[in-house]
């Protein structure tokens, strides 16, 4: 699988400098953890579950999430769990058949859903890449990893975890450093299990009763923001001891998102620029653009999506730039090592040799997953050549 592989070939020369590589969920952790993008979220209890999986994947999305959490009631726990385990058997069988499947997780309620689902799924466990772990601490969350190592070993194949951060303990000013340190303790042991963090924002606007709208980021909800510095600061360190953290999910979408698409071409006297963003305006995603923007600024790589939507133009802003490629194979030249200021190549920044090189290698690293744009490719051109064809 690769990012954009279900645009053609000649549509793809015609967009990237450097086309994304392809992986698969043998790869690396370090790839995967980048390359997870856009990660779409779908309740395990939807009839056509299988069929759901296999359309959103000829459509780009390379990770989802089946959640037997939040998503679902209850009551629809034991359902659920049926419908998951008859649905994983159905992709099993379509990629039996050759057919490409993007990164499968399932998102648990308790520790002992995990032992009990791997028995349950049988051999299609080997389509299954981990377990994402609701409400993490280092009280609930030793549990779970003892349970994902218990079940790794018995069905032998690596199951990654990815635990989401969202307990009152964490946002509460008085027991967050605590709970942080936790944390960070209980991941570290078990590093590499770990693919990534990801925050659970609208968890903790509940706790205070709040609910951003659609022209506001997360950003701009400064209880939630402190939480996303703090946890960035503890876990997301790029000196080698940190962890991938995920943007947190946008909730707002149309029904009818196709509908955009020829909105793109609709007036010869706007910019293509000006065009995109009055439609996207106009369909409630000018927030999450600037989110998204945010995120990256913020230290966070991919996004939780629980809307189609969402997934092109969250790939379609992880592209690197022409500019941002050409900057970061500079700081990286062999013969840069020793550190020195040097102009960019675009002639419009300092490039510091020491303090951005972090910074170069985290580009370098998304540019393998989401390629390099050419010069003069922007959003506009990346997005619109993404979006399903009506």
């Amino acid at each position: 699988m690769r990012h954009f592989g279900h645009l053609p070939p000649d549509i793809r020369k015609t967009l990237f400098h450097q086309e994304p590589v392809e992986f698969t969920a043998d790869s690396p952790a370090r790839t995967l953890a980048v390359a997870l993008g856009a990660t779409l979220y779908s309740p395990a209890t939807r009839p056509r579950l299988a069929a759901d999986v296999l359309k959103q994947a000829g459509r780009g999305v390379l990770s989802m999430v089946l959640c037997l959490e939040d998503s679902i009631s209850d009551g629809d726990v034991a359902a659920g769990e049926e419908n998951l385990v008859r649905q994983l058997g159905l992709l099993d069988e379509a990629a039996e058949a050759g057919t490409d499947l993007p990164l499968l997780f399932i998102r648990v309620r308790a520790p002992g859903q995990i032992p009990d689902l791997i028995r349950r799924i049988g051999p299609a466990v080997r389509r299954l890449s981990g377990f994402v772990l609701p409400k993490f601490t280092e009280e609930r969350g030793v549990p779970f990893l003892e349970a994902l190592t218990a079940a790794e070993s018995v069905c032998d194949r690596r199951l990654f975890a990815m635990p989401v951060l969202e307990s009152p303990e964490l946002l509460h000013l008085e027991s967050r450093p605590e709970t942080l340190q936790g944390i960070a303790r209980t991941v570290d042991k078990y590093r590499d299990r770990v693919l990534a963090l990801r925050l659970g924002v609208t968890d903790f606007c509940s706790a205070y009763g709040l609910r951003r709208a659609p022209d506001m980021t997360a950003y701009d909800v400064q209880i939630v923001a402190s939480v996303i510095a703090d946890v960035v600061n503890v876990l997301g360190r790029a000196d080698g001891t940190g962890f991938t953290v995920t943007g947190p999910v946008w909730e707002y979408f149309r029904l009818h998102e196709r509908m955009f698409k020829p909105q793109l071409r609709r007036s010869p006297f706007l910019g293509r620029a000006e065009e995109l963003r009055t439609a996207l305006i106009e369909h409630d995603m000018d927030g999450l653009l600037r989110e998204i923007e945010l995120d990256r600024a913020n230290g966070l790589q991919g996004k939780t999506c629980i809307h189609p939507s969402h997934v092109a133009p969250v790939h379609a802003l992880s592209v690197v730039s022409h500019e941002e490629f050409s900057d970061a194979a500079d700081i990286l030249r062999p013969e840069r090592c020793d550190g020195g200021v040097l102009r960019s190549a675009y002639t419009n920044k300092m490039n510091e040799v020491k303090p951005h090189r972090a910074w170069a290698e985290r580009t370098l690293l998304r540019a393998e997953a989401f390629g390099v744009a050419r010069e003069g490719i922007g959003f506009v051109e990346l997005l619109t050549a993404s979006l399903p064809q009506t």
